[in-house]
């Protein structure tokens, strides 16, 4: 009896000891779970940190290829130091093409002025001519009727 006492004894005791196992691996298997549990949090937050650094990088680069765009546009027109020295030439050449035009008119109106006072001439002359045939025919019918009576 007393060996079966120990058997039963023994078995109890392999039993506590199977039963403290099983609870220390259910901790560490919680523990683990826990851990995994934290790791797969931690990797969604990374994936989503990642997301809006991809969604940052495509924005950069939209931004960079804008920009080389706009650079490529600018780099075909002068710069600005140029552009103003054309503007102060063309400005100097409507100045004097102003200059010219001014002188073209006033030779103009003294052409004008000048066509005008031969034309009257012209007219007076034969104003005068005219009255001077005038004249003349009157005379020379005065002189046939003063022969013929």
């Amino acid at each position: 009896m007393l060996g079966t006492l120990a058997q039963c004894e023994f078995s109890m005791g392999k039993t506590v000891l199977v039963y403290n196992m099983n609870l220390r691996e259910m901790e560490n298997y919680e523990k683990i779970y826990a851990d995994i549990e934290q790791s797969i949090t931690s990797a969604h937050e990374k994936i989503a940190e990642c997301k809006k650094e991809i969604l940052r990088a495509k924005r950069i680069r939209k931004n960079r290829q804008e920009y080389d765009a706009l650079a490529k546009v600018i780099q075909q027109h002068p710069d600005r130091h140029e552009t103003m020295k054309q503007l102060k030439a063309l400005d100097k050449e409507l100045q004097q093409l102003s200059r010219i035009k001014e002188n073209v008119e006033d030779k103009l109106e003294l052409r004008k002025k000048q066509f005008h006072v031969l034309l009257s001439t012209i007219r007076e002359l034969q104003q005068t001519l005219e009255n001077d045939e005038k004249l003349e025919s009157d005379e020379s019918q005065d002189c046939t009727m003063d022969n013929g009576q």
